[in-house]
């Protein structure tokens, strides 16, 4: 039996929330304004950073949640990267903290004196039932009055969610009444999506399910993408999350070395022999009966994961942070 070895990253960011004032239909790590208010401290922001740094990496990204729900808490972590000699890619905004030029043009100018550059900009039709435009242009407004680069994304939406009253926000019903019912299948095509958290409930809805044997024999072998490390994150609870796998959790402080096998047993399994090993297990010890059909071995891996916090109340540090089990 192998163990995990995460021996070094190359690109992620830092999870400062995940609490949101969105609840978008493809977010892979449930955020939305269910979530507890809580934001990363300094404590938990410089002992991420140094991990990373340690492991190879040198620069982050800063996303959530919203990481503008908190003003003040964004600028410590800015100052903690400074200090940290962190550099920080972008920071991911939905815009809903907008009100007014004025305001944010001096939220911006505030924090660019702690050492924000570059604003990812979040524009789409999964964003706009919950953001009006209104907010994004005027995000957009205030970026080039106070000199911060934008990094829209994605930019190809902006036609199409400009055709809508900018000051309301807009259900993804109304963009297929204007563009045409396969719509929304078509978003992947054009906007990159991991058919992973909330938008497993999304698109199993609108892409064809297969069934569960099928997807057991395609997925022969260990999940690979557990050692991923190209868009990586840690949270503020000190839990990072291995590729793309949200819901599952390493400790930071246990990157330092190969995962223990007796503390991390579902990793373990995955990482190994996949999600086969992982169903076949919780079956036999938990009585967990699968569904007939899945939309990929994500669906499955997060239906296993799900049961286990959920009907079994395990309380497990590889199934962190419970919360996005109420989310998603």
């Amino acid at each position: 039996m192998t163990s995990l070895h995460i021996q070094s990253l190359y690109s992620g960011g830092l999870i400062t929330n995940y609490y949101c004032s969105s609840q978008c239909r493809h977010c892979l790590y449930g955020c939305s304004p269910k979530w507890p208010k809580k934001y990363i401290t300094k404590e938990k922001t410089k002992s991420n950073f140094r991990l990373i740094k340690s492991l190879g990496c040198n620069s982050v990204h800063i996303g959530g949640g919203e990481p503008f729900l908190n003003i003040d808490g964004l600028e410590q972590v800015l100052e903690d990267a400074r200090e940290e000699n962190m550099q920080i890619e972008y920071i991911e905004t939905n815009s809903s903290w907008y009100t007014d030029e004025d305001t944010a043009v001096n939220i911006l100018y505030r924090l660019t004196g702690a050492g924000l550059r570059t604003l990812l900009v979040s524009m789409s039709p999964f964003h706009i039932e919950h953001i009006p435009f209104r907010k994004v242009k005027g995000v957009l407004a205030a970026c080039r009055k106070t000199g911060v680069s934008v990094f829209p994304w994605i930019q190809e939406f902006y036609p199409e969610l400009s055709m809508f009253d900018e000051n309301d926000k807009h259900s993804l019903n109304e963009f297929k009444e204007k563009f045409g019912e396969d719509y929304i299948k078509s978003i992947p095509m054009r906007y990159w999506i991991h058919y992973g958290g909330r938008a497993i409930q999304t698109y199993k809805e609108i892409y064809p399910m297969q069934p569960t044997g099928e997807i057991l024999k395609s997925s022969q072998g260990g999940c690979n993408e557990l050692k991923d490390t190209s868009h990586f994150h840690a949270d503020l609870f000190g839990n990072y999350i291995p590729g793309l796998c949200s819901g599952i959790s390493i400790l930071v402080d246990d990157l330092a070395g190969p995962l223990n096998a007796d503390e991390y047993p579902i990793i373990t399994m995955l990482y190994n022999n996949g999600v086969n090993e992982l169903l076949e297990t919780v079956t036999l010890k938990s009585g967990f009966n699968p569904q007939k059909e899945y939309l990929n071995k994500c669906h499955l891996c997060f239906d296993i994961r799900k049961y286990l916090v959920k009907e079994k109340h395990v309380n497990s540090k590889e199934l962190q942070p419970a919360e996005y089990y109420d989310n998603v």
